[in-house]
């Protein structure tokens, strides 16, 4: 089933840990902000400072907007540093760390996917430069369009449709080929491992 979800229908939901709010793109079937099979957000972080504890999740962390952040992860004393300075560079880490930011250049957006840990197998992939690509198979799609519109082609349908800026494309599941034509492009897939 093809569900393309407009801004409108983003909810703006406060942090965990009450320092921030964060536009909800999508969460599972049922989910609350502490029980979730998945859940898609964009944040804006202002200043520097500690991540909400998110333990028994993976986080996905990209860079959309803004010069940059330094993350910090500690956890079962080893740590491990990230520096996202370019556009839709990536972030994987354990939602249990004591996650810390600290802003390069003022401030920055950030997209975030969050699932459940051992739920899924989870493919991230972001596409800063325009072109074509390929999605294959999977239990659950998303596809964003972080700037100008992507066109969408899927294998048995004769006519594209079309993801406007700013918009999530959700597709569960996708059983087919999916091509997505445009730029600045964030595509995940996720598998079900049981």
């Amino acid at each position: 089933m093809i569900n393309i979800i407009p801004p409108s229908r983003f909810n703006s939901i406060p942090w965990k840990n009450g320092k921030g709010i964060t536009t909800e793109l999508a969460i599972s079937e049922g989910g609350t902000l502490t029980d979730f099979d998945w859940r898609l957000s964009i944040a804006s972080v202002v200043e520097d400072g500690d991540f909400s504890d998110f333990s028994g999740y993976l986080r996905n962390l990209i860079l959309i907007s803004g010069q940059g952040i330094e993350l910090s992860h500690k956890l079962a004393g080893q740590i491990n540093i990230d520096n996202l300075k370019r556009l839709l560079t990536v972030s994987t880490f354990d939602g249990a760390s004591q996650t810390r930011g600290r802003l390069l250049d003022g401030a920055i957006t950030d997209f975030n996917l969050m699932t459940k840990t051992g739920k899924y197998q989870v493919e991230v992939r972001t596409y800063p430069e325009s072109g074509q690509v390929d999605v294959s198979p999977c239990d659950l799609c998303f596809a964003y369009a972080l700037k100008g519109e992507v066109n969408i082609s899927l294998q048995d349908k004769a006519e594209e449709q079309v993801l406007a800026e700013k918009h999530l494309l959700q597709i569960k599941p996708l059983a087919q080929k999916m091509t997505l034509t445009g730029q600045q492009l964030i595509v995940i897939r996720l598998a079900n491992k049981s």
